[in-house]
């Protein structure tokens, strides 16, 4: 959200035209402390004001729904103009501004006075959808058995697909359910896009998440190899016939739900 200029047209830093740009991009970042360009008329500064805020705010609060409505107003509003204050966009794409919100609450932002313990949480989990929506990638069944033995063969994640693992239950977080204490256990949680180009969300256990996890660390492993792994890192290796078979059900089941493409 600094302005930028295209490498062969940078204006030289003392010129009195990059002066006016940072002074208007400033005012127009922090009108409340950075005064306008003498030379803008206040109509015209007043409008460039309104729009700026009015996009920014508008585009966050498509992508972040439950996050402003569990904020409020006061607070919501109290964000997105800090947002605006201090932080630096690495990006100059609108539709990635959601990414950047994630790096303000990451970063150097301003604690709201009753916010949500849950709120970063809350937010990435948010973004998920929009990451998944915005993916330009598809899945590519070259070379995949759909219906292969996922316990010989090697499982192929779908591309579009993200986890995450949250202390806080924020898929649940809504105007009827707003927690003071996390529980104790964190919220797996599975996202996908289906062919319909559909978002969906599932809560998974910490095994079958950890087994994800797997998979996507050694892509060329059998199912089998990554359902032993995981038998021993949780010692469940005395009965290993009851594991693997349970563990080819949640393949199974992973690969209906679109998360697993089948197997190689």
């Amino acid at each position: 959200m600094h302005p930028t200029t295209h490498p062969t047209m940078r204006l030289p830093e003392d010129s009195s035209l990059a002066r006016v740009q940072r002074a208007f991009a400033a005012h127009l970042r922090d009108p409340a402390t950075c005064p306008p360009p003498a030379d803008v008329a206040p109509r015209r500064m007043r409008v460039y004001r309104e729009l700026v805020y009015a996009n920014v705010e508008s585009l966050l609060a498509s992508n972040f729904p439950v996050l402003r409505s569990v904020l409020g107003d006061a607070s919501w509003h109290a964000m997105v103009r800090d947002f605006l204050v201090r932080h630096a966009a690495k990006t100059p794409l609108f539709p990635r501004l959601a990414l950047e919100l994630l790096a303000y609450l990451d970063g150097e932002r301003a604690r709201l006075p009753e916010e949500p313990p849950y709120l970063r949480e809350l937010a990435r989990y948010e973004w998920l959808e929009t990451e998944l929506r915005l993916a330009e990638v598809e899945p590519d069944p070259t070379g995949v058995a759909l219906d292969g033995d996922l316990l010989a063969g090697v499982p192929v994640l779908s591309p579009v697909v993200r986890w995450l693992r949250a202390e806080w239950p924020v898929h649940r977080v809504g105007a009827a359910f707003r927690p003071t204490t996390p529980p104790d256990q964190p919220s797996c949680l599975v996202v996908c896009r289906d062919p319909d180009l559909e978002v969906r969300f599932m809560e998974v256990t910490a095994t079958t998440l950890r087994l994800l996890e797997g998979i996507a660390a050694a892509p060329e492993a059998t199912g089998r190899a990554h359902l032993e792994q995981l038998a021993r890192e949780s010692g469940r290796d005395g009965d290993l016939p009851h594991f693997l078979e349970a563990g080819r059900r949640v393949l199974e089941e992973l690969r209906a739900r679109g998360v697993l493409l089948g197997a190689r």
